[in-house]
């Protein structure tokens, strides 16, 4: 059994990938381009990819192949119905990443929140220890208790946000984007009331027709001053260009985990926002906790164990 794993590199240099050897003979590439991917899959029976895309031409020109393990809950980067039409098993890995992508946007929300980025440079800079005085409060901040947050998408991780937010003694109200997603214990509200009512608004919904630009020039000025607008879900949510100028002209906060093109772009108007402080972007790691890619190797090998069984 020939297994090769493309793209090894976007799951950190600290898992045992040794778990896969018994399955047979592994090859690992760090990361694999497009035009790479046909000459390192061909004789493949087992593909492991997380990002790398596997299109109709590939599942055609690869006869031996038979599985294909997203290291990943999100499948669009692999045609499933061409899959289907020639045989290749397809699976993914759910839920392994929601309690790391739930802790990481309270630690992005408190970040924006409390003004961390003001304070520490307060502190490193010398500030505060001229000033004399014990404390500094040159810049307000508040609690989550008693705000209200508002959720787009609540499904697995912004329920569980919602509970979060809940123990913090927020306000919780939601927008489900398909508009199925109605039986909760929590008010189902529209989209425009959500953006004008919350002073913390989070996204946690995939990214399809209905969620594509959701947040817009249209809308973003909906938005309180001082709110804090949390992208978790997908890259391409929010429209990125509108943004920058939204947060040029009011304050208010945005904390992005993802982006519509990743890495950041040079060319991305983010990077020329006049007020910095008010954007905090981490490079797509929500999901990425030692633990959470733990659960994510034990989930791709026994997606296998499974397969071979059959």
């Amino acid at each position: 059994m020939k297994i090769v794993l493309l793209d090894a590199q976007t799951l950190g240099d600290d898992l045992d990938l040794s778990v896969l050897e018994p399955f047979g003979d592994v090859t690992v590439y760090q990361t694999t381009s497009y035009d790479e991917t046909y000459e390192r899959i061909k004789d493949a029976q087992i593909v492991i990819t997380n990002k790398v895309v596997i299109d109709a031409n590939l599942l055609e020109l690869t006869p031996k192949l038979k599985l294909v393990c997203i290291a990943a809950t999100g499948m669009n980067n692999v045609d499933l119905e061409a899959a289907r039409a020639n045989g290749v098993v397809v699976k993914n890995v759910a839920g392994y990443s929601t309690k790391s992508v739930v802790q990481h946007t309270f630690a992005m929300a408190l970040y924006l929140l409390e003004k961390m980025a003001y304070y520490d440079q307060t502190v490193k800079s010398g500030t505060w220890t001229a000033s004399g005085l014990f404390t500094d409060v040159s810049q307000p901040f508040y609690e989550i208790a008693g705000k209200k947050w508002g959720i787009i998408g609540l499904g697995t991780i912004g329920q569980e946000v919602a509970n979060v937010a809940t123990a913090f003694g927020a306000e919780v109200s939601y927008y489900s984007t398909s508009g199925k997603n109605l039986k909760h214990g929590y008010p189902h509200k529209s989209l425009e009331f959500i953006l004008k009512d919350s002073d913390i608004i989070s996204i946690h919904a995939p990214l399809n027709e209905d969620t594509y630009e959701l947040i817009n020039e249209m809308n973003l000025s909906y938005i309180k001053e001082d709110a804090i607008l949390l992208n978790l879900g997908r890259g391409g949510i929010i429209d990125e260009t509108d943004l920058s100028y939204e947060l040029d002209r009011k304050r208010f906060y945005a904390g992005l985990d993802v982006l519509e093109k990743e890495p950041l772009q040079s060319t991305n108007r983010l990077n020329e926002i006049k007020h910095k402080e008010r954007l905090l972007i981490t490079p797509h790691i929500a999901w990425a906790s030692i633990e959470a890619r733990q659960k994510l190797l034990k989930g791709i090998v026994k997606n296998i164990e499974t397969f071979l069984e059959k």
